[in-house]
């Protein structure tokens, strides 16, 4: 059945709203953080998986870093393994990291290479411990009370920061035909595993890339202000603002800080869109109004002005 006539000129308007970022942004790299329902949702799934096999169909490279708390969680209740968290983040004894390295180097990390390529991409799963590519150091928690002199320092276990990221790994598969998926394990020194966040590993990979953008698909439509609209575009500086007076706060100020770190450090932009829609990642990329914040210090015009 052929289009009527008024879906044909949205269909043609859509296309030619695409066609000055796909012009900027061939050759970029892209570095997507991969979670919340955008995981868990069939349809969610395949189309995450299909944009990011268009994404380098077109010229641009993408490189997916992923999270998978809900199903570590899961499989350590099936295993009754008690888990508990300090400031968010899971105490990852020896016995926890196994299952950690075992759900996100295993189970997650190869369900979405496998949709990706079911999708028709070429996908290749990747740890930390992969060439060596993420160097980790271990991370300790400080803990202030009134009732010490000092802050109190405690030891969360496998749980660590990125100290060092090995590019020559990812240049390798970003000028190839292959979409590199990064679960977030680092090795030490001392050749043991750390459970890394996601989000500050997808930073850390933007930085030292200098990635064109760092995408964050989150289960919210991006930052909102007090009377809860949606703030399209933000410097740092108005992030900051929005720190100060409240507006940003909670659970969703580790994840912007990894936003403005990665713009402070050379990243062009990052964007902190909504997963629950399908294709935010092309609707971000492509279109004029997006899905969610985007967060830059440069000049926000139209691409026909940037070129």
């Amino acid at each position: 059945m052929p289009l009527t006539r008024d879906s044909a000129l949205n269909t043609a308007k859509v296309l030619s709203e695409a066609l000055p970022y796909l012009q900027r942004f061939v050759g970029k790299t892209i570095v997507v953080k991969y979670g919340g329902n955008a995981m868990i949702d069939e349809t969610l799934k395949k189309s995450f998986a299909r944009d990011m096999v268009m994404l380098k169909l077109v010229g641009i490279n993408p490189i997916v870093v992923h999270g998978g708390g809900p199903q570590i969680g899961n499989l350590l209740e099936k295993l009754k393994i008690e888990s508990h968290f300090v400031n968010g983040m899971r105490v990852t004894t020896s016995e926890t990291m196994d299952v950690v390295e075992m759900v996100l180097g295993g189970l997650v990390n190869k369900d979405i290479v496998n949709l990706i390529n079911q999708n028709g991409g070429k996908a290749i799963g990747l740890t930390g411990k992969d060439g060596q590519l993420l160097h980790a150091r271990k991370l300790h928690i400080t803990h202030k009370s009134p009732e010490l002199s000092k802050p109190e320092i405690i030891d969360i276990g496998h749980v660590g920061e990125v100290s060092h990221i090995n590019t020559s790994v990812l240049d390798m598969l970003t000028n190839s035909d292959f979409i590199p998926v990064i679960a977030p394990i680092g090795v030490g020194d001392d050749g043991a595993s750390y459970n890394i966040n996601a989000d500050l590993v997808a930073g850390k990979v933007a930085e030292v890339l200098r990635a064109e953008k760092l995408i964050l698909l989150t289960n919210i439509a991006g930052l909102m202000d007090k009377e809860g609209k949606v703030l399209t575009g933000l410097s740092t500086q108005q992030v900051d603002d929005l720190i100060a007076d409240g507006t940003i706060y909670g659970g969703m100020l580790p994840k912007i800080q990894c936003a403005l770190d990665a713009v402070h450090a050379g990243v062009v932009s990052a964007h902190i869109i909504d997963g629950r829609v399908a294709h935010s990642t092309l609707l971000e990329l492509f279109t004029d109004v997006g899905v969610g914040t985007l967060i830059t210090n440069r000049r926000m015009a139209k691409p026909q002005e940037q070129a």
